[in-house]
């Protein structure tokens, strides 16, 4: 039977970039977790979804103080989670959709603007839900752009500390197009990884979410 690995870094683990860089790839378990996802990125649609089912049950798993690792397992909760919380990014991106829509419609230069700032909210906002949603999959968690909100500004500096890490990995994931192109799907599952991570570990450790795991003096 092939033995769950020991997790050094956990959501009670002190954010810092080195921490999340790590994460996804600290043992050999979790790099072949990586290298799964990368694979089922060639899976047109499905294969993403699937990759943002595989990052909640990773931290539904710590949450209930379980290794983060084995999680490519349950595929039909992974695809439906992943589709949840897709509609959420749906729902929370949709004024910024209208707006440009409208500003095709209108020829409105001034929509695009409002358009671009509502969809950085958005974007800012997703966060809010994903970790919460991730500890018990309740839906209502997903839906609520108002709890959401709330969430994001009691996150304060440490949230936005998990935004510089998030955009750090993503900009270096896309070395991974240096290796053919295909490196990048390795490259932007290790970068997803690192964001949900680093999110997670903020709220989680700001709610209290995980069981028995208060953060670590770091």
């Amino acid at each position: 039977m092939d033995e769950p690995e020991g997790q050094e870094i956990d959501l009670s683990t002190p954010l810092s970039f080195r921490t999340a860089f790590r994460y996804p790839l600290q043992h050999q378990r979790a790099r072949r977790e990586v290298l799964i996802g990368a694979a089922l990125l060639f899976v047109p649609v499905v294969g993403w979804l699937l990759n943002m089912g595989h990052r909640i049950e990773m931290v539904h798993r710590m949450h209930h103080g379980l290794p983060a690792w084995p999680a490519w397992n349950n595929w039909g909760r992974l695809f439906k989670n992943g589709v949840l919380t897709f509609l959420g990014m749906v729902e929370y991106h949709a004024p910024a959709s209208v707006c440009f829509a409208m500003a095709v419609y209108l020829d409105a230069s001034w929509l695009w603007g409002l358009g671009a700032v509502l969809w950085i909210i958005a974007t800012m906002m997703v966060p809010g839900y994903m970790t919460h949603y991730c500890k018990e999959f309740d839906a209502s968690e997903i839906f609520n752009p108002v709890k959401a909100t709330s969430r994001v500004v009691q996150g304060g500096r440490a949230y936005l500390h998990a935004w510089s890490i998030a955009l750090s990995a993503l900009a270096l994931s896309f070395t991974g197009l240096l290796a053919a192109g295909v490196g990048f799907t390795v490259t932007s599952v290790w970068f997803w990884q690192v964001a949900g991570f680093s999110f997670a570990t903020v709220f989680t450790q700001r709610f209290e979410l995980g069981e028995g795991q208060g953060p670590r003096a770091g």
